[in-house]
């Protein structure tokens, strides 16, 4: 199928639903393989059918989610805002649980060659998927082996239900990953919807009896009692609603005090769609969904009642749902007419709008799945937030000319403050009309910067924005250029005195931000960019120095400093001007050398260690 990318063809998708089916019912092993021809192989996990596996109480979460382990999922997080994605805890540890034998098994195919990974579960087997390929993409990453853009690999999961939050679904788009992700889900199905409620309010019985319907021992499909998939439904949705109507509140930028009403006295739940979602309707239209706001509201709208007469049946339906996927993928897979709905698609309001073939199919298509005009005034409000994000980064691409000249002003400042005493310490003494201008064009920069922040800090950017070299390059450059020159002003006008350390209470985020994307882009661990900071780290210990505080207090700090300074030395990432005979950090360094000569080696060792280097 087209929609879904090269690399999935309708044979592939459908071998895939079969063993994801078949593992469903081979319950007694955590997965399945299987070969197909010489370039394919499928693993396919089983789900469970105990509430306890579905949520732990372990954490005391309200709907049983963790936050992500970094040694175990380090892409996985927001770069700028250090957010890191939260999923569900049980079927996380559930996927631990088999990861070193998967482990063995995807390596050995790696190794193998050419062979495309496809990595695919039903019902609870789809998280277990999920976290299989996003593993597998880690490795790949930090071994370089491939672009995540190029890798050939992907998981398809079947009445998955949601199993992580936001900040997941923006790791996931920022690294170029989310096409690779590929969710089927039938119009009526309950199951993708039930993390959305909280396990306190559908553990009691309800979720057992429900879940057992599911076991893959049951010969049949087993009868549950009505009035309680009834209640399971109706409260199952309410808690659904809460979530589509608080999301849209935001995405349409209300105030409203239903907003804050619903966010104030209701948990939401953090779990969240990401990737592409295919979405099958009674009548066999299939609806392709990637805008993951999108495809919360459909979640939400496409299992909406008339009236309460109908729960009973939508009840029943929305269990028998679950397990029709097969025959709906076999049926419907591959036929004409798929509406895929993305920023370049209008989404009509009213039947009978417009005369355009294109407009007509997607309006049938969301009849189709019952979406109301109110369920379409949310779909483009999504939509719009997209082409919003893409929006404000045009406009801060504009802002690059500024960026440059006013860097390049900078620089030609650096080279002329040689002559009086270096960089970092002309500007701190403020005493010419250079230093003034200079200045100027930091505060200018300033504002540039917290001007993307603000937006960072919201999600108003494209996910990729992180992750692009350009940028990265840029808010290297920028941080190393600019944040020496925030240091001296912050030092100068004593207000470590009032706020405290600068690196502890002083230090903007817009270089806290930029550090952490060179050290993402670059696999680095974290903290170890830091050669823009080091004059705060001088500036303590010359105060520290000149109050006799103990040297032993002192030495880690120092010993900690003069290793950074060889290696950014070799780098080339520390500049020349910074050891001009006067400077701060000569004078500091000669003083603990003068102080402690046997612990502190003089400057100047380790400055010639490095003379060949650009400093």
């Amino acid at each position: 199928m087209a929609e879904l990318g090269k690399n999935l063809s309708d044979d592939k998708v459908k071998a895939a639903c079969h063993l994801a089916f078949k593992a469903h019912k081979s319950h007694d092993k955590a997965f399945l393989e299987e070969k197909r021809g010489s370039d394919v192989i499928i693993f396919a996990f089983a789900g469970s059918w105990s509430a306890d596996e579905w949520f732990t109480a372990a954490g005391g979460q309200a709907f049983g989610e963790t936050k992500i382990d970094l040694e175990q999922f380090h892409c996985l997080r927001s770069i700028s805002n250090d957010e890191l994605a939260k999923v569900n805890q049980a079927f996380l540890l559930k996927f631990l649980e088999i990861k070193s034998t998967l482990e063995t098994k995807v390596m050995n195919t790696l190794n193998d060659g050419k062979r495309q990974i496809i990595f695919t579960g039903h019902s609870a087997g789809g998280p277990l998927a999920i976290f299989a390929t996003t593993w597998l993409f880690e490795h790949l990453r930090s071994k370089r082996r491939v672009q995540p853009s190029s890798t050939t690999h992907n998981c398809l999961t079947f009445g998955s239900p949601l199993s992580t939050d936001h900040i997941f679904c923006h790791a996931v788009r920022r690294e170029d990953w989310s096409d690779h992700f590929v969710h089927f889900v039938m119009r009526h199905d309950i199951v993708p919807r039930i993390p959305l409620a909280p396990p306190s309010s559908t553990m009691g019985g309800a979720l057992h009896e429900i879940l057992s319907v599911f076991n893959p021992n049951a010969q049949n499909l087993p009868d549950v009692n009505s009035m309680l998939a009834s209640e399971f439904f109706v409260n199952l949705m309410r808690h659904a609603s809460c979530a589509a109507t608080h999301a849209a509140c935001t995405l349409m930028g209300s105030a409203s005090m239903l907003r804050d009403t619903i966010s104030g006295f209701i948990e939401l739940s953090p779990y969240r769609p990401f990737g592409t979602f295919l979405f099958c309707s009674t009548n066999g239209r299939l609806l392709v969904v990637k805008n993951p706001d999108a495809v919360l509201q459909i979640l939400f709208y496409s299992l909406q009642l008339k009236s309460e007469m109908e729960v009973p049946d939508a009840a029943k339906t929305s269990l028998s749902a679950h397990m029709a996927y097969k025959d709906e993928i076999n049926k419907n897979l591959g036929r004409q007419g798929v509406v895929c709905l993305d920023t370049s698609v209008e989404i009509p309001l009213n039947s009978g709008d417009s005369m355009d073939p294109h407009i007509i199919l997607t309006d049938e298509t969301l009849n189709d799945f019952g979406l109301s005009a109110r369920a379409r005034l949310c779909l483009r409000a999504a939509t719009e937030s997209e082409k919003q994000k893409v929006a404000n980064l045009s406009k801060i691409e504009q802002n690059k000319k500024i960026m440059k000249d006013a860097m390049t002003k900078l620089e030609n400042y650096r080279f002329a403050c040689e002559a009086r005493g270096g960089y970092y310490d002309s500007f701190r003494k403020n005493q010419c009309i250079e230093d003034f201008q200079a200045n100027v064009k930091r505060l200018e920069l300033a504002g540039v910067w917290d001007e993307i922040v603000e937006m960072l800090k919201r999600y108003e950017l494209p996910e990729k924005f992180e992750g692009q070299k350009e940028w990265v390059d840029l808010g290297t450059e920028y941080r190393r250029f600019v944040e020496p020159l925030d240091i001296a002003n912050y030092y100068r006008h004593l207000k470590n005195e009032d706020t405290g350390p600068y690196l502890e209470r002083g230090r903007p985020r817009r270089y806290r931000y930029t550090q952490r994307w060179l050290e993402q882009f670059g696999q680095k661990p974290s903290g170890s960019c830091g050669e823009s900071t080091f004059w705060a780290d001088l500036e303590e210990l010359r105060m520290k120095t000149s109050n006799r505080e103990p040297f032993a207090a002192l030495k880690p700090k120092i010993d900690e400093m003069e290793k950074n300074l060889k290696r950014w030395l070799s780098e080339g990432t520390v500049k020349r001007d910074a050891f001009l005979e006067g400077s701060t950090l000569v004078k500091v360094w000669a003083e603990l050398h003068r102080l402690n000569p046997a612990q502190v080696q003089d400057i100047t060792g380790f400055i010639s260690s490095s003379s060949s280097s650009e400093l």
